[in-house]
This record gives structure tokens, sequence and C-alpha cells, in this order.
């Protein structure tokens, strides 16, 4: 998608400044003049929500950390007084909160649609992981963060979620002490916590850049799977794609706005809004609702595998669960992309997204009952859709018929619909890899 430079330099200072350090020109290339497929949807939206969020988080975060104290005898109280004393400090406190969720939502609805289009195949292997190491970097900085207002849950879960690290063998001892800072949830627990989470969010901004890079090397993909071949399939990102990602963006902000300003502490924990006491153990220590379904994985292995014990195997099995997905462009084996073209696919793409959503219920439940039991079988069809289903559909699936280009579907749309018939093994060129 590179190519020669279009931008030109209309005063004497951008001249000068262009021949010396040329930013103008890249951002006029990766913003405005940058060609993108002509066929993206409210789906694409969602990287650029990201990183509208991303900056929010830390700009907030910023501010907050300015008023916040690490020290067990004080957080909590740290935290009321910049609800109650610090000028704006509640909408500050709450769109930290509330756009910690909501920034997981984008990421959740952006790592879907790069599985259902297919976005991870070839040549943009690597634009994937980096999407996947901004994840992992994600969830650590959000569970170091929900620590920080020193509530019950906090606590609580840190105890619960660090103790973890115990199975590990040989190592996990020494991993646990490391992130506790001794030997139980305490002060030096509390800073470690308050400075990782105050430095991953620069990390994931630097894993960002390189992840817009990789993405304008190999160029957008799109919901046909289909490569760029003219001009006619692709349009400027300006004023197209920036009016579209715009206009989602202002959607996605008004939802957000809404709990905000309505329904603030609906998607935390009550037990929270309670100071940390180490004599009390809430009835049940759940996570943020955004690590649900992997501590419903990590809940579901009861049974011990030869010498892996069911507390080994359910840690092996919730990392399982988010590293496997670092090779998943290695484990689709269809030539196709998009699951737009591929029917059985599709059907199971969609049972992954139901069975995910039910893997996070079942993580707000008791460990007790039917409740492990379809844990167990919901954490099986996940892994298997990976291990199992991506690499066998790839070999026995029939594809739809591809369109020959991008313009050609688009046509094909405005006319009502794609054409269906199967085309067997012909799969088009530009589909490959």
């Amino acid at each position: 998608m590179s190519g020669h430079s279009s931008y030109t330099p209309k005063s004497g200072l951008g001249k000068w400044i262009d021949a010396r350090m040329p930013l103008p020109r890249l951002m006029y290339d990766s913003f405005v003049a940058y060609p993108v497929p002509r066929n993206l949807n409210y789906a694409y939206a969602f990287g650029g929500i990201l990183s509208i969020m991303l900056v929010a988080q830390i700009l907030t975060g910023v501010v907050l950390a300015m008023h916040y104290a690490a020290d067990t005898g004080l957080a909590f109280n740290s935290v009321e007084k910049i609800m109650r004393d610090v000028n704006s400090g509640w909408l500050l406190r709450y769109m930290h909160a509330n756009g910690a969720s909501f920034f997981f939502i984008a990421v959740y609805i952006h790592i879907f649609r790069g599985l259902y289009y297919g976005s991870y195949k070839a040549p943009r292997e690597l634009l994937w992981i980096l999407g996947v190491l901004i994840y992992f970097l994600m969830m650590a900085t959000g569970f170091m963060g929900y620590v920080l207002p020193w509530g019950q849950m906090s606590f609580w879960g840190a105890t619960v979620i660090t103790g973890f690290f115990t199975a590990i063998p040989l190592v996990g001892e020494w991993i646990q002490t490391f992130l506790l800072g001794g030997f139980a949830v305490d002060n030096p627990t509390l800073n470690r916590f308050f400075s990782l989470h105050y430095l991953l969010p620069f990390m994931i901004a630097g894993v960002v850049v390189l992840h817009v890079w990789a993405l304008h090397v190999t160029g957008q993909t799109n919901p046909t799977g289909i490569e760029v071949k003219s001009k006619t399939d692709t349009l400027a990102f300006t004023p197209y794609a920036t009016m579209k990602d715009a206009f989602a963006m202002v959607v996605f902000i008004a939802v957000l706005a809404y709990f905000i300003f309505y329904i603030p502490n609906y998607l935390g924990h009550p037990d929270n809004y309670t100071i940390a006491n180490p004599l009390k153990t809430p009835a049940h220590i759940v996570p943020e609702w955004y690590y649900l379904p992997f501590y419903a994985i990590l809940r579901a292995i009861t049974f011990s595998i030869g010498p892996i014990d069911s507390k080994l195997g359910g840690v092996i099995a919730m990392f399982g669960s988010i590293l496997i997905l670092f090779v998943v462009p290695w484990l689709d084996t269809s030539k196709v992309r998009s699951a737009v073209y591929r029917p059985w696919y599709k059907l199971f793409f969609w049972l992954f997204v139901i069975d995910a959503i039910f893997l996070g219920w079942l993580g707000s439940r008791p460990a007790e009952g039917t409740y492990v039991a379809m844990a167990q079988v919901a954490t099986a069809y996940y892994f298997a859709f990976f291990i199992i289903i991506m690499p066998i559909l790839g070999l026995i699936e029939t594809p739809k018929r591809l369109p020959n280009s991008i313009t050609e579907a688009v046509l094909e749309k405005n006319k009502g619909g794609a054409s269906v018939q199967p085309a067997g093994s012909a799969a088009s060129p530009e589909t490959k890899g």
C-alpha cells in the first residue's frame, strides 16, 4: 500500500520542516491520502475508537495519579477524596473506570472482527501478533488498576489471582513473592501495582504505534478478504473512512457517556465500595467482567492429568486460552480469508462468540454444581474451535464463489447480494496466504 507521497508543503515553514523532519508528510500519507478498501463497514471503525480510548485512559489516569495515595492506609480514602473534593474528580474517576470497561468492549469487537474476516492471514501475521500483545498488556494493566481502589474485591482479587502463580513449578513461589513484594497482599503490593499500572499504558501506546505501522505496510483488509487490485478498489482515508469512523466514535462515546452520567457504578462490583478487610472474605470473589471468561476457564479444570494437578492445569488453561491467539494465523488452513464466503466457518464462529459470552456468565457464578460442568463443556469448545475446527474446516470446507475484485463485490451488493454458488477448490489466487 506504500507508494510515492503526494504531499506538497504550502508554506515556507512547511517546506523547511518537511526537509528536516517530514512529520506532516507522514501524517498526510497515513491519515489523509492513505488508500483504504471501498467496502469497509462499521466493524472496521473500532481500531480508531480504541486509539481514542487509549488516549482518554492515559490522560484521565495521569490526572488521577496526581491525587492518588499508593498506601494501604490512605488509598481507599484518597479515592473518596478524589470523588468528593477534587474539582471534577468524580467525572475523571468515572471516565477512567467506565472507560476501562468500554476499552475492553471495543477490543473484543475488534478481535472478533479479525477472526471473522481473517485479518490474521498472511501477510498480516505480525500485525495480528502485535494486536494480541496489546490485548495481553491491556489485561495486565486492568488487573493492576483494579487493585488500586483498595476495596474488598481489590484486595481479595489480588490475593486469589497472585496465589495461582504458586502452582507453577520451580518459579511459582518466586513470581508470587515478586508481585506481592512479600508474602501477603500489603503495602509493597499496592506500590508495585500502582507503578506498573502507570507504566504499562505507555508501553501499550508504543506497541500501538508498531501495530499501526504494520497495518500501513500490509494494507487494510476488508469484508471480502480480497486484496486491492486497482485504484478503483480504494478510496482516500479522508474524508471517506474518517467520516465513517467519526460517526462510529460519536455513537460509541454517547453510550459511554450514558454509563458515566447515569449508571457509573453499573459495571463495578458492590463489594469494592467497602474498604479492604483481610479478616473478612467476600461471599464470591470475582474479577472485573472482562476477565470472567478466563476466570471460568481457570475454575473449569477440577481434575488432574498425570503430574499436572487441577490448580496447575487451571493456570495452564487460563494462560493458554490467551496465548493460543498468538498462533491463530497458523491454525487456520483455509485459503479463503473472510467468513462471508465460508458458510461452515461462519456457523462455528458465531457458536464461538456465544461460547465466549457464556463463559463470561459462568465466571460470575459460584464454582459449584452444574456451573462447573457447563464451564468444562464451554472450555472444551473454546479450545476445540482453534485446535480442531479451524484446521479441519480449512481442508474440507467448500467456500462460496469469490468476487474478482472489491469493486465487483460492491456492485453485486448494490444489486441485491453477492453470488452464492460454490466454487469447489478454485479459490482466487489473491486469497492464498
